[in-house]
């Protein structure tokens, strides 16, 4: 019987991957029950490339802006474009893998927009997981500088959100 468990356990795991290679996803974690005092834990996760990919996409939008204004201030202009909006020192990072919203509820104003002043402990953004709503609050009191994400973008842990200077 322990053959056969086991057996359904690797089947499960293996199908748990198959789910997170088809659906794009990153991490998966499930529980399996089996009774009061006999369960399975499963953590499946990638890594993958994709926090990179849009760092890397903004650099080259960057890049025309500044290239029909003079051949000569472009490439003063790449560096700061390539800058890691997560090294920032006013950066807040998303503590989660989840949903950004950006107002409260559809419909309300957004919680905050661009050069808007903040206090430590105000609500910047929502970030949903698992049918939880997590409110991310200002770790500092001052000024949105960049807001590094839209309404309904997916975020991983670690994800750059807000640039709060």
């Amino acid at each position: 019987m322990t053959d056969t468990k086991h057996e359904a356990d690797v089947a499960f795991i293996k199908a748990l991957a198959e789910l997170l290679r088809e659906n794009d996803l990153t991490e998966l974690q499930v529980k399996r029950e089996y009774g009061e005092e006999d369960s399975l834990n499963v953590r499946v996760s990638r890594m993958t490339q994709a926090a990179a990919a849009p760092v890397q996409m903004a650099v080259p939008a960057a890049a025309p802006v500044a290239a029909p204004a003079a051949a000569a201030p472009a490439a003063p202009e790449a560096p700061a474009a390539q800058e890691d909006p997560a090294s920032h020192p006013g950066a807040v990072t998303s503590p989660m893998v989840g949903t950004v919203y950006m107002q409260p509820e559809p419909g309300a104003p957004s919680f905050i927009s661009v050069g808007a002043s903040v206090s430590e402990g105000d609500t910047l953004l929502i970030v949903e997981a698992m049918k939880t709503m997590n409110h991310i609050h200002a770790p500092k009191s001052g000024t949105i500088k960049r807001i590094l994400v839209g309404d309904g973008d997916a975020v991983e842990f670690g994800t750059p959100l807000v640039i709060v200077e």
